[in-house]
């Protein structure tokens, strides 16, 4: 088996072809021939190459796969820029598995996720699936935890985009307006 090194620019070739093309599971396919040959000084880790297959996976319809994909990236804990944590128990919210979503989340939470990639997703993930109390929760940790800090431009618009959706969230909950919501008007 040949070892080879991945570039984000390659990734983001391969991501563009399968949204072209529709081809998410033949491009999931590659993705997980390259993580299993990925060399450990690659740009692109294992783990992220296990994740974006999962993603792609997840495009597909293709959920189960996507949750072993997202696993082989929890197994190999490489770093990621969303906790394969996070994007396994939204694949599980998809097949129903309610209890293993939620086993893996209070994992996750439990040793508070780095990035604030990973809040949105979880509080996207839960507001899709009537979780409402759940997304608001992470929604608020995610902004506070983040809120104030020197953030890049990207993570910067993220942080926005969580307040809008934490916004709606708890207005969905018939919640008050808070110091959160009210930053908005900053924006």
């Amino acid at each position: 088996m040949r070892v080879t090194r991945v570039t984000t620019a390659e990734l983001d070739r391969l991501e563009f072809h399968a949204v072209r093309s529709g081809e998410h599971g033949e491009v999931a396919a590659r993705l997980l021939d390259l993580a299993n040959r990925v060399d450990a000084g690659s740009e692109i880790s294992r783990a992220e190459l296990f994740v974006r297959a999962g993603e792609q996976w997840e495009i597909a319809q293709e959920y189960e796969r996507a949750c072993a994909a997202y696993q082989r990236a929890i197994d190999d804990g490489g770093a990621t820029v969303i906790d394969a944590r996070a994007l396994s128990a939204g694949a599980l919210l998809q097949l129903d598995e309610i209890d293993r979503a939620g086993a893996q989340l209070k994992r996750l939470e439990s040793e508070k996720p780095r990035g604030l990639q990973t809040y949105l997703h979880v509080a996207e993930a839960l507001y899709a699936h009537d979780d409402l109390a759940g997304a608001e929760r992470w929604a608020t940790e995610g902004a506070r935890r983040f809120l104030g800090r020197d953030l890049t431009p990207y993570v910067n618009d993220l942080l926005w985009e969580l307040l809008r959706i934490r916004f709606r969230i708890r207005a969905d909950l018939g919640l008050p307006e808070d110091d959160l919501d009210r930053r908005l008007d900053e924006e």
